[in-house]
């Protein structure tokens, strides 16, 4: 008999855990409808191995076997623990490598691949940008990317490019900064739209100009990219410099220009710079552009202890108010128009008007006003304003070179006191005067001592320590200036009462006669375009067109000697000893003189004759002699060389004189000299 199965028992749980559990779910229904699972996941932290490889969804490039897809860069990722396995060694060189790897494997495009592709973009960005600037103002970033290329083709392009693309955003007006009240204010859509284009502009055109800066620092140097960068970056900063001058950050640009200037090294980079400037001047209208420029260069000038290029002070020379400038000043003041009693115009005398006409003109008044603050237009008196303060510190600077006696510069400094010598007051006189008197002192007293070297017969050693100074120039120079400063002013009715007695230079130019006559070099100046001395070092001097300080020695005597002898109207009382002494030593001077030199030197007698003809017809009639005596020639002063003494033998030698042009002009003298003694 089979055993019956026990009965099956059912496993209860204990009693004690039933209501916890029903606890728990009861709570669990409840806070279910609280719960954000949504919101959960966001904040769970994601898992790193999921990342994207670099490289994964990169564009094909274009090669010039076709378009060729990029090698995916196979980078493995590491785990937690294996990343910052560097902290324990003390040591990073795994990253180095993975980041070496990566390198390694980016495809290399040929650099000429790379300039044809440069182009097409900038062209791209060019033509958006033309075509809708406030919509796509910022692709300045893009240029500016591009101009950070480390192809150096590539950056000169995006370096030119955005000249083009700046002259052709910038407005024709000055963009303030925005205040954070003006950011705060509620505006219209196109107002807010102009804003940001505007700020966003100012902000590349910054950038851009500091880059300009820092690749100018490179100019001259010995790496030839650097160099070659230098030079388009300033070539950029000079073309902006005269596109724009009136935009934002033109300190900038001047700083570039004239750092530039104030090298030694005349070079193309200076030309153009210098060539930048002057275009500058000639350009400003309303005076502000100029006045800053000139500040920056006194004071670099100052800074350099005033050795740099005579070119740079003679852009002084294209400035706008030596043409549309009409008051005197010195280096201290300006002299006030005629019109003007203590600083205030004088009241002219009322008209009657009524008062509807009154209403009518106040109206119109007004109106003008409004047209005149649109058009941004300079007043007449700001602009004077603007040009008494530059021509204050052109005098200024003058002054100092004159004071310091800078060797290379004198030329240039009494060329442009002969140019500015209508505009300088009767205060500024006596200063000038009394430099110029120092310098032709100083010369006289350099000539006697080369004479005395070469008596002694010292070696050559010692001129090579010569300063480079040509001093007979500078004091012919220093007689023009002289003479400039006086002919056509009212001061010239007051000089008896100034105290300016020229007769110091008159005697000096009178000496100097037959030293300047013997000089080989009396047709050439610095500048000639003659063979170099084979023993002189070589300098860099490209050609220029610039004809400031360029004449030559002869011609320079021949002003001076037309400023003594046929000065202005108010001057006509010529003394007939000095033009008696003059004639007759410049009669002995043409015997030696080349054949163009001696040709204008009789020129000058002619005219001499003609208007002083009564004056000098005794020295080519002997029946007329007004003096005893022998002539003196080597008198240093003309007064006491008893000029009337004399007879003018030399035209029996140059009537004989191989040049027709010689015995024409000498013709023309004795014709004169007839026509005296017949009248």
């Amino acid at each position: 008999m089979s055993r019956p199965s026990a009965p099956k028992r059912r496993r209860l749980s204990p009693p004690e855990d039933n209501a916890p559990t029903r606890d728990r779910r009861q709570s669990f229904l409840k806070n279910a409808a609280k719960w954000d699972l949504e919101q959960d996941y966001e904040n769970r932290p994601r898992r790193l191995d999921k990342k994207k490889k670099k490289g994964e969804n990169k564009l094909p490039v274009r090669t010039t076997e076709g378009w060729v897809a990029p090698p995916t860069a196979q980078v493995e990722i590491k785990s937690e623990d294996e990343s910052d396995s560097f902290l324990a060694s003390g040591s990073d060189g795994g990253a180095e490598d993975v980041d070496v790897e990566e390198e390694e494997k980016k495809p290399k495009i040929p650099a000429r691949q790379q300039i044809l592709e440069a182009k097409e973009e900038l062209a791209r960005i060019a033509s958006l940008v033309n075509e809708d600037p406030e919509e796509h103002i910022g692709a300045l970033k893009t240029l500016g990317a591009i101009a950070e290329s480390e192809n150096s083709t590539v950056k000169k392009l995006g370096l030119a490019t955005s000249v083009t693309v700046f002259k052709d955003l910038i407005p024709g007006y000055r963009i303030r900064p925005m205040s954070e009240e003006a950011m705060g204010e509620k505006v219209s859509k196109e107002v807010k739209k102009l804003r940001q284009f505007e700020q966003k502009l100012v902000s590349g055109y910054e950038t851009y100009v500091k880059q300009l800066a820092a690749l100018c620092k490179a100019s001259g140097s010995s790496d030839e990219q650097k160099a070659s960068l230098a030079t388009v970056a300033i070539s950029c900063a000079c073309n902006l410099l005269t596109a724009v001058p009136h935009f934002n950050f033109r300190g900038e640009l001047l700083k570039i220009v004239v750092g530039k200037l104030s090298t030694r090294r005349v070079d193309g980079d200076f030309v153009r710079c210098r060539e930048a400037l002057e275009k500058l001047f000639e350009d400003d209208e309303d005076g502000n552009v100029s006045l800053e420029t000139v500040t920056l260069l006194t004071k670099m000038m100052k800074a350099k202890h005033y050795n740099f290029d005579e070119s740079v002070l003679n852009t002084f020379l294209h400035l706008r108010l030596l043409s549309e400038f009409h008051q005197k000043a010195s280096y201290n003041s300006v002299d006030k128009d005629e019109d003007q009693v203590n600083g205030k115009k004088i009241k002219q005398k009322r008209e009657f008007r009524t008062k509807r006409l009154r209403k009518e003109l106040k109206e119109k008044k007004a109106i003008a006003k409004e047209m005149k603050e649109a058009d941004a237009a300079v007043s007449r008196e700001e602009r004077d304003r603007m040009q008494a303060e530059t021509l204050k510190m052109v005098f200024v600077c003058y002054f100092r070179i004159l004071k310091a006696r800078s060797p290379k510069l004198m030329g240039a400094v009494l060329e442009g006191l002969a140019r500015y010598a209508h505009l300088i007051n009767q205060d500024f006189f006596g200063d000038i005067l009394e430099a110029l008197r120092d310098i032709i002192a100083t010369a006289e007293l350099s000539a006697a001592a080369d004479v005395s070297e070469d008596e002694d017969a010292e070696s050559e050693d010692d001129d090579d320590e010569a300063p480079e100074r040509n001093l007979s120039r500078e004091s012919l120079l220093c007689v023009i200036t002289a003479f400039a400063l006086l002919e056509g002013q009212d001061v010239l009715k007051q000089a008896s009462t100034l105290k300016l007695d020229l007769t110091f230079f008159i005697a000096h130019l009178y000496r100097t006669l037959h030293p300047v006559s013997v000089n080989a070099d009396i047709e050439l100046s610095s500048k000639s375009l003659h063979l170099p001395d084979p023993g002189a070092p070589e300098t860099h001097q490209p050609a220029s067109t610039n004809k400031i300080n360029v004449q030559t020695t002869i011609v320079l005597l021949i002003r001076s000697l037309s400023s003594v002898l046929l000065p202005a109207s108010a001057l006509r009382g010529v003394p007939p000893i000095r033009v008696a002494a003059f004639t007759k030593q410049l009669m002995s001077i043409s015997l030696q003189l080349p054949e163009k030199s001696c040709t204008a030197m009789l020129g000058l007698l002619n005219r001499v004759s003609k208007a002083h003809g009564k004056k000098v017809a005794p020295l080519w009639n002997t029946e007329e002699r007004r003096g005893d005596g022998v002539f003196d020639a080597l008198k240093p002063e003309f007064e006491g060389s008893n000029a009337f003494a004399a007879t003018v033998w030399e035209g029996e030698l140059l009537r004989k004189h191989y040049s027709p042009s010689v015995q024409e002009a000498l013709k023309g003298i004795e014709g004169n000299v007839r026509e005296a003694l017949k009248g």
